[in-house]
């Protein structure tokens, strides 16, 4: 069974720090590009972040570059998301998403490119707020 399971999210005070951890299970991690997204109420879908297969290429969304960090173990096959000086506008489920690539040095953004992802997570609550 296909598992990507998120955890680490939570309320913090505006200008703390998160960690997300997504653990995925049930396919070749090595083989899957990795990425965050998010979902705010009242606003569209964000790709936040992505990385490739191999770690060595990534992706911000400029509304957080800067202030997060993506990064994968392919020995846990887990990808994380380091957030920094977060924001009351962070404030949004985040979901992992995994999507197979047959080039090792590509990514793809969930929400442009949906049809890409293979799989989701369940999502995890972030609230940034004093």
């Amino acid at each position: 069974e296909v598992q990507l399971v998120e955890s680490g999210g939570g309320l913090v005070q505006p200008g703390g720090s998160l960690r997300l951890s997504c653990a995925a299970s049930g396919f070749t991690f090595s083989n899957y590009a990795m990425s965050w997204a998010r979902q705010a109420p009242g606003k569209g879908p964000e790709s936040v972040s992505s990385i490739n297969s191999i770690g060595t290429n990534t992706y911000y969304a400029d509304s957080v570059k800067g202030r997060f960090t993506i990064s994968g173990d392919n020995a846990k096959n887990t990808v994380y998301l380091q957030m920094n000086s977060l924001k009351p506008e962070d404030t949004a489920v985040y979901y992992c998403a995994a999507a197979r690539t047959s080039d090792s040095g590509s990514f793809y953004l969930p929400f442009e490119h949906p049809s890409k992802i293979n799989y989701w997570g369940q999502g995890t609550q972030v609230t940034v707020s004093s």
